[in-house]
């Protein structure tokens, strides 16, 4: 006896193929929900600020880590995929954001901060900066950075608490967490 096949069924993998096309959809909707949950919370806290940029710095292994995503006032001042100051962050303050720092500094000229510091802030345009740990049960997952660029600025409790709120939605968000 012989039976038709049906070629819209002769697509779909079997056995394990199935199952490890089954992961690669799960994975692609994580990373989905994840980026959609990052860049709405960039977008509505630059906005909520009136700044010219929020940019999250998430670390892909012991302190080294990169822009993954911003929101700007302009194209101009894009800072995607840079890795920060090299050998500027260390464990030092590593430890500082893993206790919960928060660091606001209303203009980078008058801040007493290091050197190294200081002239990664100018060459990505920072006049004003405001920066957050995001910290999940596996530590300290990234950082949230508000960038005045345009003069300095004084940070209000308001500022500071928006910011917190974000870190908090994003370290606290089921596609962040458990990564």
């Amino acid at each position: 006896m012989r039976t038709e096949s049906n070629p819209q069924f002769d697509l779909l993998p079997q056995g394990s193929d199935h199952n490890r096309l089954k992961r690669v959809l799960s994975h692609l909707n994580y990373t989905l929900e994840r980026d959609t949950l990052v860049q709405q919370t960039t977008y509505d806290l630059r906005e909520a600020l009136q700044i010219d940029r929020v940019a999250l710095y998430y670390f892909y292994s012991q302190w080294k880590g990169q822009v993954t995503f911003e929101a700007l006032s302009s194209p101009d001042y894009s800072i995607y995929g840079s890795t920060g100051a090299d050998g500027c962050f260390n464990d030092e303050y590593a430890e500082l954001y893993l206790a919960g720092r928060v660091r606001a500094i209303a203009d980078v000229e008058q801040e007493p901060i290091a050197d190294c510091h200081r002239e990664f802030l100018r060459q990505i345009e920072v006049r004003a900066n405001l920066v957050v740990p995001i910290l999940t049960a596996k530590g300290l997952w990234g950082l949230l950075a508000a960038h005045h660029c345009q003069s300095p600025r004084q940070w209000t409790t308001a500022d500071i608490d928006r910011m917190k709120t974000g870190a908090q939605a994003l370290a606290t968000a089921p596609t962040i967490a458990i990564n």
